[in-house]
């Protein structure tokens, strides 16, 4: 797939990689929060702060690489429940839990829930380091792929009713005669709409639509089984002679 062209810019240059990457830390110690945005500050990220979920729920959410560092014990909402609220709608933001009394259960449940990294105070500066860089990374290869699944479908909504009936039909595998057949129209028509979905999608091969049919969940039904004809072989005189010429 030519998703470079399709972007219009080269892949992993997308506008929202250009800004600078936010660090949200929240967490009800003071002093920790202090120390956290200077280090943060100083590694060239934007820190952002704040003493509880309430306050962070707040925010809305940002379209450039980001992560979480996230106090497990906070006053109100605490870091796990705030985990389970914004798990389906900030799936771009990586979480890195910190607590100064952590249990295994308690990591175990977070690290299952999606947490990347789950730390316990006093913990260095460079392992904690380490984790926000690994979750910036994941964070703007997530922000990557939403944003070419976007133009996908702002390219695929582009398509005409018929364009689509022959994208789906030719990504299934179906040969130009074939699509005529299943549409009623002649080939030289599919071969006209095949290529204006080509250009629309901005595929540069059958093998780029069909992945592109694949990321769109663009599928075509099955069709149902034939109805299973009768099987006579069994019945009556196999034979081939009548009974009347035999004697």
């Amino acid at each position: 797939m030519n998703l470079a062209r399709a972007l219009g810019h080269e892949v992993g240059s997308s506008p929202m990689s250009d800004g600078t990457a936010i660090v949200f830390v929240v967490d009800d110690d003071v002093s920790v929060r202090e120390s956290l945005e200077l280090l943060i500050r100083c590694e060239g990220w934007q820190p952002e702060i704040f003493a509880s979920a309430q306050e962070f729920l707040s925010r809305p959410r940002v379209l450039v690489p980001s992560c979480l560092i996230l106090d497990v014990s906070l006053p109100g909402l605490n870091g796990l429940d705030l985990q389970k609220r914004i798990a389906s709608d900030r799936t771009d933001m990586p979480i890195i839990f910190i607590t100064g009394h952590g249990d295994i259960p308690m990591s175990v449940q977070a690290m299952k829930a999606g947490a990347i990294e789950f730390l316990t105070k006093p913990f260095g500066d460079d392992v904690l380091l380490s984790a926000i860089r690994n979750a910036i990374e994941r964070s703007q290869a997530t922000l990557g792929r939403e944003a070419e699944l976007r133009t996908l479908r702002d390219c695929y909504v582009s398509l005409t009713p018929r364009e689509r009936q022959v994208m789906t039909l030719v990504a299934g595998g179906l040969l130009n005669k074939q699509v005529g057949g299943e549409l009623n129209i002649s080939e030289i028509t599919v071969k006209a709409h095949r290529g204006q979905v080509m250009r629309k999608m901005k595929a540069d091969s059958l093998a780029d639509l069909v992945t592109m049919a694949a990321r769109l969940h663009v599928a075509r039904a099955p069709a149902p089984n034939p109805p299973r004809p009768p099987d006579h072989g069994s019945l009556g005189n196999t034979s081939g002679i009548s009974d009347s010429t035999q004697g």
